[in-house]
């Protein structure tokens, strides 16, 4: 067992780090007051491969693992949770488009998404139905050579910005075999977008409510078949929850980072913070916590990768610990700071900010328990 990254992946690393701390790094903070969406910046993420990191080469894509993924995702999140979070979800948008896609539909929107000239929304959550993802009732009835939805969806990441949808919607019966996706075109007739959300943190990506009615798209928008889309939800949600996780970390590494410098640079009783041992053992615990996390993501990652029939519970696993121990990371590393961390001159605050909701979406971890108990107790997995 290897834990080591190749020379190729430090390289791509290395990258994403550069790109960081040159497009997200000087403008986050503003971004983050004045709620900018920073469509240009995903353009530029867009030339260096990051908008479709593990779709298929086919329509663009650099057909990476999703651990390699993880790589580019933690750098990014290091200075920006917010923007790099964004990034993952028209990641995985665009995956799915161009794994199961139709070929006029990979053909039509494959190559702008992955180059980051179009930008792509994933709508599964409704007002009704969140943690309860298969009683969606947003429904989609075929007429024709077409399909009619209507229905409303809630909490979409960059709704109103992006320019197409992936849109989970009711072809049958109750239940999750009654669900499909759809590619929906985002100025699509019938069509409309609720206020943006207030919210504390995410701030330079856009989130609001969607509204479908009657919008006719062509039988074609379809992915896969019908009663497919549950299935294409769950795999998106595997990715989506090591993707979040991995935010986690990379925020909590740029906490870790932070607090070290203001603890050799900060003097009190004569001496810096980094002499005394009470917040020494505080920063080490927080590097531990990082460490811990990284290795359990990167893990869930490479059983995702492997198809391994354990992979679901491993990607829980993964985002349960990395979310919890990583926003307390930035927690700890706020409270290094005293009354400084609390002021938006210093990261600490967005940073703590940015990472609270990676505890709730991508299924809370609550959620995340349920998971991985049916497993070990249902269905007796030996998961070692």
């Amino acid at each position: 067992m290897d834990f080591r990254l190749s020379d190729e992946q430090q390289a791509f690393a290395q990258a994403a780090r550069d790109f960081a701390a040159g497009e997200l790094e000087p403008h986050a903070a503003r971004w983050d007051a004045e709620g900018i969406f920073p469509r240009s910046t995903f353009t530029r993420a867009g030339q260096l491969g990051f908008c479709a990191i593990y779709a298929p080469e086919s329509i663009g894509g650099l057909g990476l693992p999703r651990l390699d993924a993880t790589l580019v995702f933690e750098e990014m999140a290091a200075v920006d949770p917010s923007t790099a979070a964004f990034l993952t979800i028209h990641n995985m948008a665009t995956w799915m488009i161009g794994s199961w896609g139709s070929d006029t539909v990979r053909e039509n929107w494959g190559p702008a998404l992955a180059s980051g000239e179009k930008l792509a929304s994933y709508c599964l959550t409704e007002p009704g139905s969140g943690s309860d993802a298969a009683s969606l009732s947003t429904r989609a009835e075929k007429r024709g050579a077409a399909y009619v939805l209507n229905g409303s969806k809630a909490f979409i990441s960059g709704a109103g910005d992006t320019d197409v949808l992936v849109v989970m919607a009711r072809t049958g019966d109750a239940g999750p075999k009654g669900v499909s996706a759809f590619v929906v075109p985002a100025d699509t007739a019938g069509i409309s977008y609720g206020r943006k959300e207030q919210k504390m943190g995410w701030n330079s990506q856009s989130t609001r409510p969607i509204s479908f009615e009657n919008v006719e798209i062509p039988a074609d928008c379809l992915l896969g078949r019908e009663g497919d889309g549950f299935k294409f939800a769950m795999q998106g949600l595997d990715g989506g929850r090591i993707n979040i996780a991995t935010c986690s970390v990379g925020a909590a590494q740029g906490a870790y980072e932070a607090a070290r410098r203001y603890m050799g640079e900060r003097k009190q009783f004569g001496q810096t913070l980094a002499g005394f041992q009470a917040l020494q053992f505080k920063l080490v615990d927080m590097l531990t916590h990082i460490v811990a996390s990284r290795q359990m993501v990167r893990l869930a990652a490479a059983k995702l990768d492997a198809k391994d029939p354990d992979a679901s519970s491993y990607c829980a696993m993964a985002k349960r610990l990395a979310t919890d121990l990583c926003f307390q990371a930035c927690l700890d590393g706020q409270q290094i700071h005293g009354g400084y961390g609390y002021l938006k001159d210093y990261p600490l605050e967005r940073l703590v900010r940015d990472t609270r909701v990676h505890q709730i979406l991508e299924g809370t971890n609550e959620i995340m328990r349920v998971i991985v108990a049916r497993q070990i107790l249902e269905k007796g997995a030996d998961i070692r």
